[in-house]
């Protein structure tokens, strides 16, 4: 089998058959070569591959045929040149501006990103010189004011976690290289199934491979995807010597999830959206944020930059906290675990889980208040989803 190549095939083409190549076992599934260490047939072929004259494998924290052909599968869906997989999306965050930052650098970011990805860049990378200002996702003019001569990056994700917000990609990018910026996009909520960033001017975009690319909760992974000028010395480099490195087991796993993503997130994207406009019918439930809904604030915009609206719906419930509580120990079918993506659908409360780091004024400035759940919605019957969540508000709101 020819090894197929970029821009050839059309998505779903790369997600079945990009970047395997067969060994001589003549495999119809890729293999899973589980080794530490790959053999030289010489001494000259050894030094040869050590110097990066000759290429081939040498040592899998940094070189392994498994990872390698996840990492070449996910470029080519998201029509990237280069892929660097890493052991979880924040190894691929911190991967990212370890390798493209340095001591008195400058980040604009989003306030409305993951609350591990505020605590790493407002009280991690200060100890190494970098520095972070944070503005309101779509407010254009706060990201302009924002910038400063040391600004080497702009980073956000979209839609945001949780209360999918939807920022314009391509002005943002413009802005960003008007300024001699990089613009990072963190793309785990739609994958490039949904949407591209690089294809809206974005640079790198990096992923949290343990949502919806693997899909089905099993395995912790990351990447960074863009072009070979960024990834190949830099990112690369900083991988092979740092260690971050995605197992091949993991690699494996993830590759089977590649294959059926376009699927999945056709079906969360279907049962999120009857989910999303159920809710808004229901009493108890003061605010839903889904991008699909005709009311959310960038409904057109997403209409317009992503293939799809996504499976994440956040809901608003009276009574704040102890109301939320309520709702989420009645749950019968939804897993109440922080991860999403899954076939199976899950259900948190943001401001005592993933965001709990943040004090109670940033959880205000980003809207994230003591009564809002985040449903990742999964692949069961949308009609046993609303049953569930309607005993359940009635037993929250007693």
């Amino acid at each position: 089998m020819a090894k197929i190549k970029p821009g050839e095939y059309g998505q779903q083409t790369c997600a079945v058959r990009g970047g395997q190549v067969r060994t001589l076992e003549n495999e119809h599934s890729e293999p899973l070569f589980l080794t530490s260490s790959f053999v030289f047939d010489s001494a000259a072929q050894a030094a040869a591959r050590f110097a990066g004259e000759s290429p081939g494998n040498i040592y899998s924290r940094f070189t392994n045929p498994t990872v390698r052909t996840f990492e070449e599968r996910l470029a080519d869906m998201e029509g990237g040149e280069r892929c660097i997989a890493t052991a979880s999306g924040m190894s691929a965050i911190l991967t990212t501006c370890m390798a493209l930052l340095g001591a008195g650098d400058h980040i604009v970011a989003s306030r409305s990103i993951f609350g591990t990805t505020v605590g790493l860049f407002s009280r991690i990378l200060p100890r190494f010189g970098v520095e972070t200002s944070f503005v309101a996702l779509t407010d254009y003019e706060a990201w302009a004011a924002a910038i400063r001569p040391e600004t080497e990056l702009l980073f956000l994700e979209t839609p945001s976690n949780p209360l999918t917000e939807v920022a314009d990609i391509r002005r943002l990018a413009d802005l960003a290289h008007a300024n001699d910026c990089l613009l990072v996009v963190d793309n785990c909520f739609c994958t490039p199934v949904l949407q591209t960033p690089l294809a809206h001017g974005a640079d790198v975009v990096v992923h949290s491979a343990t949502k919806y690319l693997d899909g089905q909760g099993r395995c912790v992974g990351g990447a960074v995807v863009g072009p070979e000028a960024l990834l190949g010395e830099k990112v690369f480099g900083f991988l092979r010597s740092a260690g971050p490195s995605m197992s091949p087991f993991n690699a494996w796993v993830f590759l089977k999830g590649l294959e059926t993503l376009r699927l999945r997130m056709q079906e969360h994207c279907r049962n999120a959206g009857e989910l999303a406009r159920w809710l808004q019918q229901q009493d108890g439930v003061a605010r839903v944020h889904y991008p699909g809904l005709e009311d959310h604030p960038q409904h057109v915009l997403a209409a317009g930059q992503q293939n799809g609206f996504g499976g994440i719906v956040s809901f608003e419930i009276e009574g704040g906290r102890a109301a939320a509580w309520r709702c989420i120990d009645a749950l019968q079918l939804f897993s109440i675990t922080a991860n999403l993506g899954d076939v199976k659908s899950t259900v948190t409360h943001p401001a005592t889980t993933t965001h709990h780091r943040l004090d109670e004024a940033q959880r205000r400035e980003v809207g994230i208040n003591d009564g809002l759940l985040r449903l990742s919605v999964g692949h069961e019957d949308v009609g046993d989803l609303q049953k569930d969540l309607q005993q359940a508000l009635v037993t929250a709101l007693k």
